[in-house]
């Protein structure tokens, strides 16, 4: 997206045990969640990148109150369809700007996707095509792929639901003068 959009940045993997921050904030509501994820990210990259300016995101997945994780397997994504099937998903997005150990800026967005009624063949035939390419995605999908056939209704920015909230990152970027106002 940062690079659609022309921003320059380089892209830095972030090592923070995710499943650990999860289970800490146990009573969290999702959107804090994300957040969290988002900036612990930046956090682990920052410290990597003394005086540079980070930006962490983070999504999640919610479905009928249940929070779902990227799927470990297959089968396991075959399961998350299975149970997203028919219901609405609600696709929590977020991202944190920090500076050394300075938060400067945080948002959580959320889309709103409802997902049709999806048949074992078409979960099988979708599987066959985007496995293992949805195994890091949270919601089991790539909306820019065949993805997009999960779902029948989405409310929200398109962004948030590639997985970053960006029109207001951008904002963010233009606020901090990394970007020409």
């Amino acid at each position: 997206m940062l690079d659609a959009a022309g921003v320059p940045h380089d892209a830095c993997p972030a090592d923070v045990d995710e499943r650990a921050i999860e289970a800490g904030m146990a009573d969290a509501e999702p959107d804090e969640i994300a957040a969290a994820l988002a900036r612990a990210k930046a956090e682990a990259v920052a410290r990597a990148q003394p005086g540079r300016l980070v930006l962490g995101s983070d999504s999640l997945v919610e479905v009928a109150g249940r929070r779902f994780a990227k799927p470990g397997s297959r089968e396991e994504a075959a399961s998350h369809l299975r149970w997203f099937s028919g219901k609405e998903m609600t696709l929590h997005s977020a991202a944190a700007l920090l500076r050394d150990d300075r938060l400067l800026w945080q948002i959580a967005d959320r889309a709103i996707l409802r997902v049709r009624p999806l048949s074992e063949a078409f979960i099988a035939r979708y599987l066959d095509a985007e496995w293992p390419q949805v195994a890091g995605c949270v919601g089991v999908f790539r909306i820019e792929a065949m993805g997009v056939q999960l779902f029948q209704h989405i409310e929200g920015s398109q962004f948030t639901v590639l997985g970053m909230p960006l029109l207001p990152v951008l904002a963010a970027l233009r606020d901090i003068g990394l970007l020409v106002p």
